[in-house]
C-alpha cells in the first residue's frame, strides 16, 4: 500500500467512470494536512455545469442538510456543499484524507472534516516558542465521499455531531474557509489603494456598501495582506516568459494579437492576447460572449481571464484570453476595448460577466449596445454569504428564493413572489437583497428571455460561467504551467470539435416522425442542435393549439400541455409573413424554435421551417462563407482603403477556399494547382510592378516608390495567406486519410467479428 501526501496537481485528471470498487482502491493518505490548508485555500474549485449541479445548490429542495447517499455530479462539488452547510451552520471546514485508484491514480474517495478534528501534533523543545493557540479538539463530524460506477459522488460516511460550540451567525465570517476577498472586493480595494486610502478607510467603505461588517466577508487583516501583496502584484520571472511566448507565437501565426497595458518592464496593467483561431471563431460566433472571472472567486495564483462563447455545437470556443494584474475600473475599460479592437470593433449582442460593480461601469462604457447579464450562479452564491443568517435561521428559504428566480414564468409572476418572500421572512430591509433586485433585469431569467444568449434552454440561463479551460487551470497553477495547460486546452477543444464536425456529417440522426420539417432540420443542423430541434418537435404532440383572436393579417393561439391548463402559452401567427413570436421567448433567447409555436406551424400546415427560424451558427455550414457585411463589421465602401480591411478580406477568402477544396481529392487537387498558379502570378505582377517604376521619369519613381513598398508588403502578406492555406488544405488532406484509413481497419473487424460469429453458429 502507497501512502501519499495530500496533492493539488496542475494537469487535468481523467476519471476512469468504468468503476472504483475495493480492487482498485489504494489506501488512504492518513497523514493530517496542516491547519494553513482549508477546503479553498489552494485546491481546486471548478466553476463548471459539475460543480454546480442541483446537489450543491440543493435546488428546490428543502433539506438543506447532508444525507447519506446523497449525490454529486462531482468530488468539488460536494466539498462546496459541505462548506455552505458549514457556514449555516457555524464551523469551519477543511480536507482531510483521500484515496487513490490503483488503475488510474485518479481519487475515487474524500473525507472533508471539522476544522477543529484531530489533535496538532507534538513539538520538539527547539521549535519556535511561540505558543499556539489550540484549535484542535478531536471533533469527528465530517462527511466522506465515495465516485459510484456511474461517475457520481455519494456522500458513503455522515458525522454531524461536533464535541465543542459552533459559531454564531455573526461571527461566521471569522472562520477561515468562510473568508474570503472575493472579486468584487478585490476591484473596489484596488480603486479605493489607488486613490490613496488605508486599509482602516478601506474597510470602512467596505463595511457602509457591504450594509455591516458580518457581510464582508473577510476580516481588516485580510484586507491589509491583500492590500500589502497587491503593490508587488507581477507576473515576476514569469512576466519574461509570457511576453517571449507570445512574441514567438506572433512570429508562427500571421493573426495573432496581443496587446500589453503600460510599460512591460515594469508590468503593473494587463496583458491580452487572441490567435487567428479565437478571431475566426468571433467572426462565427461572436452574438454572445462571456468574460470568464472565475479566477477571482477561487483564489487562483494566477488572474487569468479568457473570453469564451458557444460554437454550432453548442461547445465552448475561445475568443481570446487576458492576465488581470490591475483590477481598476480603467484597467478592465482598456482591456474590453483592446478584445474589441482585435475582433473588428464589432460589438456582441450579449455578454456575461460577474455582478462586479466596476465591471459592470467598464462594460457600460465599452459596450453600451450590448445586452449585459450577470452569472446567474455568482449572485446566488454572495446570496449564501449576504444572508447567511436568514439561511440558517428559515432552513426553507433558499429553496423558495431559487424557485422565485428559476421557475416564475412571467414578470408579475416573479415581482409577487419576491414580494411574498420578503413579507414571510421579514427581510424587506435588507440592503443586499434590495441592491439585487434593483438590478433584476440583469440576472433574473424572466427578464433576459428577449435577448440572444446562446444557451440551449431559457431554464439553463447563466447558471454558471462558460468556462473554457475547466479541470485545465486551478488554483495552484503557476504562469509557467498555465500556457502549456492553455495549448492543451485549445487542442483538446479542438479535437472535439473535429469529433463533433464527424459525427454530424457521417451519423445520420434517427427520426421520430414523418414531418418534412424534422426531415429538413436533420439535414440542416449540427447534431447536438437537432436533437435540442427533434425534442421540442415531438413535444409537440402533446400541446394543443387553439385559435383565440383572428384580427386576419395576425392570429392569436393559446397553447398548455394535455391536462396542464395552468400553465398556459400565447403565440402570435402572421399568415402571411409566417413570423410566429411565443411568450416563452425561446427562439429569442436560444436561437431554436419552441415546441409552442411548432404546434401551432402543426395546426396551419406549415410543413417546413421558414428560413427566419434558422440561425445559420447552429447550422453545419456555420463557419463557411463570410459572417458578417461590411456595413456590420464598420469597414469603409471602398473595403481596400485599409490595410487592415484588405488583411480581413484576404483572410477570410483564404479559409472559404481552404474548405471549399478540402471537399474531396479531386477538388484539393484544384485546389492545390490553382494556388500554385496564383502563387506564379503574384511573383510576375511583384516584378512587373518593378519594371514599371525603372521605366519612368526619375520624378515619377519618386512618386511610386512608396506604392511599391505598400505593394511588396500587400504580396508578401497574400503569400503568407497562400503558405497557411497550402498547409491547411494538407492538414485537411491528412485528417481525411486518416479518417479513411480508421473506416477500412473498423470495416475490417467488423468483418473477422461477423466471420466469427458464423463459424461459431455452424459448430
Amino acid at each position: 500500500m502507497d501512502f501519499e501526501p495530500l496533492n493539488i496537481e496542475n494537469e487535468a485528471v481523467e476519471f476512469d467512470m468504468g468503476g472504483s470498487g475495493d480492487d482498485d482502491a489504494t489506501a488512504l493518505d492518513l497523514e493530517h494536512p496542516d491547519d494553513s490548508y482549508d477546503i479553498f485555500d489552494d485546491d481546486l474549485v471548478q466553476s463548471n455545469n459539475s460543480t454546480r449541479s442541483r446537489d450543491d445548490l440543493a435546488c428546490g429542495d428543502p433539506n438543506l442538510e447532508p444525507y447519506e447517499g446523497m449525490e454529486f455530479d462531482s468530488e468539488q462539488a460536494s466539498r462546496i456543499f459541505y462548506n455552505s452547510y458549514a457556514r449555516r451552520i457555524g464551523f469551519s471546514t477543511r480536507v482531510s484524507v483521500y484515496q487513490r485508484s490503483r488503475r488510474d491514480g485518479s481519487i475515487i474517495c474524500r473525507q472533508v472534516v471539522c476544522s477543529r478534528e484531530g489533535f496538532r501534533r507534538g513539538g520538539g523543545e527547539n521549535r519556535s516558542k511561540r505558543q499556539r493557540t489550540v484549535t484542535r479538539v478531536g471533533c469527528k463530524a465530517q462527511m466522506t465521499v465515495k465516485k459510484q460506477s456511474s461517475g457520481r459522488w455519494a456522500v458513503s460516511k455522515l458525522v454531524k455531531e461536533h464535541n465543542h460550540e459552533l459559531v454564531p451567525p455573526d461571527k461566521v465570517h471569522c472562520l477561515r474557509s468562510h473568508r474570503h476577498v472575493s472579486g468584487p472586493a478585490r476591484s473596489l480595494i484596488d480603486t479605493l489603494q489607488a486613490a490613496g486610502m488605508g486599509p482602516s478607510g478601506v474597510m470602512s467603505v467596505l463595511i457602509k456598501e457591504s450594509g455591516g461588517i458580518n457581510n464582508v466577508g473577510f476580516t481588516k487583516v485580510d484586507c491589509q495582506n491583500y492590500m500589502s501583496s497587491s503593490r508587488q502584484r507581477t507576473l515576476g520571472s514569469g512576466g519574461q516568459f509570457v511576453f517571449d511566448y507570445l512574441k514567438r507565437m506572433q512570429a508562427e501565426d500571421p493573426g495573432f494579437f496581443f496587446a500589453v497595458q503600460g510599460d512591460f518592464e515594469n508590468l503593473t496593467g494587463n496583458i491580452f492576447w487572441a490567435d487567428s483561431n479565437s478571431r475566426m471563431n468571433y467572426d462565427y460566433f461572436g452574438d454572445t460572449v462571456t468574460f470568464d472571472t472565475t479566477y477571482r472567486t477561487n483564489r487562483y495564483r494566477v488572474p487569468f481571464a479568457p473570453f469564451t462563447g458557444w460554437n454550432h455545437h453548442g461547445q465552448p470556443v475561445l475568443f481570446g484570453c487576458s492576465l488581470l494584474l490591475n483590477e481598476s475600473e480603467s484597467s478592465f475599460v482598456w482591456l474590453f476595448q483592446t478584445w474589441l479592437a482585435a475582433m473588428s470593433t464589432r460589438h456582441p449582442v450579449s455578454i456575461t460577466t460577474d455582478q462586479d460593480r466596476i465591471i459592470r461601469a467598464a462594460v457600460g462604457q465599452v459596450f453600451p449596445g450590448t445586452r449585459h447579464r450577470f452569472c446567474k450562479w455568482n449572485v446566488l452564491r454572495e446570496a449564501q454569504e449576504k444572508l447567511s443568517d436568514v439561511y440558517h435561521s428559515h432552513p426553507t428559504f433558499e429553496a423558495e428564493f431559487q424557485r422565485c428566480i428559476n421557475m416564475t414564468e412571467t414578470i408579475d409572476e416573479f415581482e409577487s413572489c419576491w414580494e411574498s418572500l420578503l413579507q414571510r421572512y421579514d427581510i424587506g430591509d435588507n440592503e443586499w437583497l434590495q441592491s439585487m433586485y434593483d438590478a433584476r433585469q440583469q440576472w433574473v431569467p424572466v427578464f433576459l428571455r428577449d435577448t440572444f444568449f446562446g444557451e440551449m434552454s431559457v431554464t439553463q440561463g447563466s447558471d454558471n460561467i462558460n468556462s473554457y479551460f475547466d479541470g485545465y487551470i486551478n488554483a495552484s497553477t503557476n504562469i509557467q504551467v498555465l500556457i502549456k495547460q492553455y495549448e492543451k486546452a485549445i487542442a483538446t477543444r479542438h479535437e472535439k470539435e473535429v469529433k463533433a464536425d464527424y459525427d454530424t456529417m457521417n451519423i445520420s440522426p434517427i427520426l421520430r416522425t414523418p414531418s418534412p420539417m424534422e426531415k429538413q432540420a436533420a439535414k440542416l443542423y449540427t447534431r447536438v442542435v437537432f436533437m435540442k430541434f427533434q425534442e421540442e418537435l415531438v413535444e409537440t404532440l402533446a400541446y394543443p393549439a387553439t385559435m383565440v383572436d383572428d384580427t386576419g393579417s395576425e392570429t392569436v393561439y393559446r397553447v398548455a400541455k394535455f391536462g396542464e391548463d395552468h400553465k398556459v402559452y400565447f403565440v402570435r401567427f402572421n399568415v402571411f409573413e409566417k413570423k410566429s413570436s411565443c411568450s416563452c421567448q425561446m427562439f429569442e433567447f436560444s436561437g431554436i424554435i419552441c415546441r409552442h409555436i411548432l404546434a401551432v406551424f402543426r395546426v396551419t400546415n406549415v410543413l417546413t421551417l421558414p428560413n427566419h427560424y434558422i440561425l445559420k451558427r447552429w447550422t453545419k455550414n456555420a463557419k463557411s462563407g463570410v459572417v458578417w457585411d461590411e456595413h456590420t463589421l464598420g469597414l469603409p465602401n471602398d473595403s481596400q482603403d485599409s490595410s487592415a480591411a484588405r488583411y480581413d478580406n484576404l483572410r477570410r477568402e483564404a479559409i472559404k477556399y481552404v474548405e471549399e477544396g478540402a471537399e474531396s481529392v479531386r477538388v484539393y487537387n484544384v485546389a492545390m494547382d490553382a494556388l500554385h498558379e496564383a502563387a506564379s502570378e503574384v511573383t510576375a505582377a511583384k516584378k512587373h510592378g518593378l519594371g514599371v517604376v525603372q521605366s519612368t521619369s526619375i520624378n515619377c519613381s519618386q512618386q511610386l516608390h512608396s506604392c511599391t513598398v505598400d505593394q511588396d508588403k500587400k504580396i508578401k502578406e497574400l503569400a503568407a495567406e497562400l503558405d497557411i492555406a497550402s498547409q491547411q488544405c494538407e492538414a485537411y488532406r491528412a485528417k481525411l486519410l486518416a479518417i479513411l484509413k480508421d473506416m477500412e481497419e473498423q470495416k475490417l473487424k467488423i468483418s473477422v467479428n461477423v466471420r466469427n460469429v458464423r463459424l461459431n453458429l455452424r459448430s
